[in-house]
């Protein structure tokens, strides 16, 4: 445990941040997986509603640098891609 006031303060804030970016990349994990599930049942409603959650959640975490931006992108095209073989 440090003993200067800055890096208390430092551990504190560093702990507080890391358990908010646990929370945002989990909800962002599950999301996927909802729409991944909804897709592999071919419900096509579904799959289009939890797309969009996921689309959403995707790009907030890329937004506060939690995953690349490249890498949402790729996700949300890699979900896109197999949401629109359903529709079609």
């Amino acid at each position: 445990m440090p003993n200067i006031k800055s890096a208390i303060k430092r551990v504190k804030t560093s702990d507080a941040r890391n358990a908010q970016n646990t929370t945002v990349k989990s909800a962002m994990r599950t999301a996927v997986k909802k729409a991944e599930a909804a897709i592999a049942l071919n419900d096509a409603t579904a799959a289009n509603e939890s797309f969009v959650e996921a689309a959403s959640k995707l790009d907030k975490a890329a937004a506060k640098g939690l995953i690349h931006k490249n890498a949402a992108a790729r996700k949300k095209s890699r979900l896109a891609k197999r949401k629109n073989s359903i529709n079609a």
